[in-house]
């Protein structure tokens, strides 16, 4: 009789102790559900900015001081010595992209390639790989953390403008967990959005644009000026010219040198306007020109303009003693075949292809040539100057890349009344989002943090 309690009193025990067990893992279930519960309904759902009323006042940059350099703890790469970031290969990548194009809601139309009704996808299941090291991919919670209370620039063309939508892309749609968050271990609680960016600027033209992500006080701003120096611009959205560029070599544009003090780091671009047909100007008076009909203007051609500008927009930086990080981006490549923009090319290819198969086209190379030589003049000056100046040459990394454009597709099925693709006006420069221009972002980062 009491070897029988005995047994039914451990019994009872274990029932209770394994009720106990029970009752806390739900107790933790529901406190990770609360937690989740708690946060995505606090988000602000998203909304297309285009349908956001904005009012169209100047820029306002914060005034934040401009650091040397961000604080950073990370391992260095394991390799002896500097990893060269721009010499390796696309390899596939199965997890694909961060974001897509019904999660980013900043991508313009000519580059929305999957809405706009691109059959394939391979292009986006590829990322960059340098062959001497290890590529981290974008943290977009990192970045955010360490850019609190900066400011950052991207300043060029519409290539520029593609750019940011790939970053803000990123930085707004991927996540940290939980456990990163509020140090929640072991329960794991993924969230959709880092934060969505206020949209706080645009001119009228929206090629200038500024967002700020409030919780970091952190603002990032596209400046438009394909030139870098001051023109006078006379075409329309489609790039139709009515006259030559008129290119004034010795005045920097104001709208990116007014900010220059202000901001703690910016990507600086140029190149390829410098092969539209363009008048130049020094102190007020013709200098020459790039393919104009005036016979009676020497022909100076555009290596002249480009080659002077570089230098001129260098020694600005060199004399500035501007104290944050400085990228100057070299001038990507096009893939039109069988034409250019305006003569029916287009880019048919669905795949990266490898190094050697594909070569600069003749502009490309001279373009090329004048940025290494300029920038590397420009790099020892900046040193001597204490000027941060770092060269993002990603005109290799993206040559062997002509699966990434939109080319019919910068239009919405275009394809749908039996045309071909010739037969319509072709995007064989710019790059669809998601796709190979969000890799920029990992090597910019990887420059930034090491």
């Amino acid at each position: 009789m009491v070897k029988k309690m005995g047994l039914n009193w451990r019994q009872w025990s274990l029932h209770k102790h394994n009720h106990l067990l029970v009752k806390v893992a739900v107790s933790l279930l529901l406190m990770g559900l609360a937690f989740r519960l708690l946060f995505v309904h606090s988000t602000v759902p998203e909304a297309p900015f285009v349908e956001k009323p904005v009012i169209a006042s100047p820029p306002v940059i914060l005034n934040t001081p401009v650091s040397e350099e961000v604080p950073v703890t990370r391992d260095p790469i394991p390799e002896k010595g500097k990893c060269d970031l721009f010499t390796g290969d696309w390899i596939p990548n199965p997890s694909g992209p961060v974001y897509t194009n019904e999660s980013c809601q900043l991508i313009e139309s000519h580059q929305n390639c999957m809405k706009n009704g691109r059959p394939d996808s391979a292009y986006l299941y590829w990322r960059w790989s340098p062959r001497a090291c290890e590529l981290p991919q974008f943290d977009a919670y990192r970045f955010l953390d360490l850019m609190r209370n900066k400011s950052w620039a991207l300043i060029g063309d519409s290539i520029t403008r593609n750019h940011i939508q790939s970053l803000l892309c990123i930085l707004s749609k991927q996540s940290p967990s939980a456990s990163v968050a509020f140090n929640l271990i072991p329960c794991v609680i993924d969230f959709d959005n880092v934060e969505q960016p206020d949209h706080v600027y645009h001119d009228e033209s929206y090629k200038n644009r500024r967002w700020v992500f409030p919780s970091y006080n952190f603002s990032i701003s596209v400046v438009w000026s394909p030139f870098l120096v001051q023109a006078a611009i006379f075409e329309d959205m489609n790039g139709v010219s009515t006259s030559e560029v008129q290119l004034h070599l010795d005045q920097l544009d104001k709208k990116w040198v007014d900010q220059f003090q202000n901001l703690n780091y910016m990507i600086i671009s140029t190149g390829k306007w410098f092969l539209k047909d363009t008048i130049y100007y020094e102190n007020n008076t013709v200098v020459g020109c790039h393919s104009c009909s005036n016979q009676n203007i020497t022909k100076l051609g555009f290596d002249y303009a480009y080659r002077k500008t570089l230098s001129f927009v260098f020694n600005f930086i060199i004399a500035s003693k501007h104290k944050g990080m400085i990228f100057f981006r070299t001038a990507t490549p096009d893939h039109f075949e069988s034409g250019e923009w305006n003569t029916g090319g287009v880019c048919p290819k669905t795949a990266p292809v490898k190094e050697g198969e594909l070569e600069f086209k003749d502009p490309q190379t001279v373009l090329h040539n004048i940025e290494l030589e300029e920038f590397a003049e420009a790099e020892k000056k900046a040193q001597e100057n204490g000027v941060n100046l770092k060269l993002l040459d990603l005109a290799k990394i993206s040559l062997t890349r002509p699966d990434g454009h939109p080319g019919p597709y910068r239009f919405f099925h275009p394809l749908a009344n039996g045309q071909s693709a010739a037969s319509v006006q072709n995007d064989c420069l710019h790059w669809c989002l998601p796709g190979p221009i969000d890799s920029w972002n990992d090597v910019i980062m990887e420059m930034m943090v090491n």
